[in-house]
């Protein structure tokens, strides 16, 4: 048998059916042990080299591949950071060890921490590396189903302009002109936080976000209007490069303890960042821009996408209410003989 003791530790050393040489420690101290790693690990080889069996792929090798491949992705970094947090559940395992009841597990103690929709956004990452190793990759051959959490809450959520006005004075003055830009202009959180001074265009009063900064990978067009170009002008001579900087550095994180502590000196509950983005839009459909214009305005992909807006906005059904004013029905009937 080739195991053999170098120092304080057991080596194996034998030669795969394709003739690949395998030397290398076994990591413990005890022969039975090396022994029994050896057989293993040489019964493996064959099965993969003379039987077509798939060689064992570990999570952390599908998270590296995928974070390769998807590099591309305007969101890339939010994929990075839910990566992290899911290392400390799956990174251990197998891939062929992630089943169903794992993943539940997952989502069970992720849901205890933030809301179904947040959940989701992990559990949707889990079975879009699970599915690309089985698709593309042909790692497994298998992918266990992914339940995700039912979501009945879709409202909008979004504050009045006197609410944004208390909230945008409790703010530091760094998130104060990024939330304020943001509630003139409808843009992303990352394309606030790093616009650069060669994207704005003042004299035109129009700014651009480029195709590999936006998520739908086209480029943008932002039209400033007075409140936009205002925040711009404070923001002028700051820095040389980026428009919203602290500390000399853009902005990478909005969602900090300044931020939450501004809303709750404002009196505003279950607000988070992204709203803004919402609140913007509903203050379009509010003073009557159509779904098209926001549509383009918000660069959004589909009409279905700013439809959960129409409901703010029912002039544009007036005429059509009205068409059947004069009818009975609001009137009360007389009763004959009375």
């Amino acid at each position: 048998m080739s195991v053999f003791k170098r120092d304080n530790s057991w080596w194996i050393d034998f030669t795969t059916p394709n003739g690949e040489r395998i030397r290398h420690s076994a990591r413990t101290a005890d022969r039975q042990l090396a022994e029994e790693y050896h057989d293993r690990l040489k019964t493996r080889y064959w099965e993969i080299q003379r039987l077509g069996v798939k060689p064992e792929r570990s999570w952390q090798e599908a998270v590296i591949r995928w974070i390769k491949e998807t590099d591309h992705k305007a969101d890339h970094h939010n994929d990075v950071a839910k990566l992290r947090w899911l290392d400390q559940h799956l990174g251990h395992l197998n891939l062929s060890q992630i089943n169903r009841e794992t993943i539940d597990k997952v989502a069970a103690i992720k849901r205890k921490d933030a809301s179904a929709s947040t959940a989701n956004h992990y559990l949707a990452l889990i079975r879009a590396i699970l599915r690309r190793a089985r698709d593309d990759w042909e790692w497994i051959d298998h992918v266990p189903k992914v339940r995700l959490f039912p979501i009945t809450d879709r409202r909008v959520r979004w504050i009045t302009q006197d609410e944004a006005s208390r909230l945008l004075f409790e703010l530091p003055t760094h998130l104060r002109d990024m939330a304020a830009f943001t509630l003139a202009t409808g843009l992303r959180q990352s394309n606030v936080s790093y616009l650069r001074w060669d994207q704005v265009d003042m004299q035109r009063c129009t700014a651009w976000i480029h195709h590999d900064q936006a998520k739908a990978r086209r480029a943008i067009a932002v039209p400033l209007n007075a409140d936009a170009l205002s925040v711009l002008k404070r923001r002028h001579g700051q820095h040389d490069e980026w428009v919203f900087t602290y500390n000399d550095k853009p902005v990478e994180r909005c969602s900090t303890k300044a931020w939450y502590a501004a809303l709750e000196r404002a009196g505003i509950e279950n607000f988070r960042w992204h709203d803004l983005r919402h609140t913007w839009a509903s203050w379009h459909v509010q003073a009557g821009t159509s779904m098209q214009e926001l549509m383009e305005l918000g660069s959004w992909r589909s009409f279905e996408m700013v439809h959960r807006y129409a409901h703010l906005a029912s002039d544009h059904l007036l005429a059509a209410a009205s068409r059947i004013n004069g009818t009975n029905v609001a009137r009360p009937r007389l009763v004959s003989g009375l």
